[in-house]
């Protein structure tokens, strides 16, 4: 899950649109941050039962730091779908896509152009 997680903040950080977003806005600790989100993305897709936060409150709250549009959600999928893409083929990589969809509010399943 690591792998996944980390390939995909890597892209996300170097991305032109959202990296600042992480970076400037959120000021994202990558090491801090990493252990809830594999918990997360674990429990998403293998009912792992580790996560237990709330996803959706702290994004609300940078919602209000700076405004977060459908442009940023499809390119924060792109980079979810290319980077599941380029680590795992499967029902699994199948699942994280959708979910991701799901989270993101996207109304579309078809991979989103970056």
């Amino acid at each position: 899950m690591e792998d996944l997680v980390r390939g995909f903040y890597r892209a996300a950080f170097a991305d032109p649109l959202i990296g600042p977003v992480f970076t400037d806005v959120a000021h994202m600790d990558l090491e801090a941050h990493m252990p809830v989100m594999c918990d997360f993305w674990e429990s998403v897709l293998f009912r792992a039962g580790k996560y237990h936060g709330n996803a959706l409150q702290p994004h609300m709250a940078l919602n209000r730091s700076v405004a977060l549009e459908q442009q940023h959600f499809a390119r924060w999928l792109g980079i979810w779908q290319a980077t599941v893409d380029s680590l795992f083929l499967g029902e699994k990589a199948e699942l994280a896509k959708t979910q991701a969809v799901r989270i993101g509010g996207c109304t579309t399943e078809t991979p989103v152009s970056m």
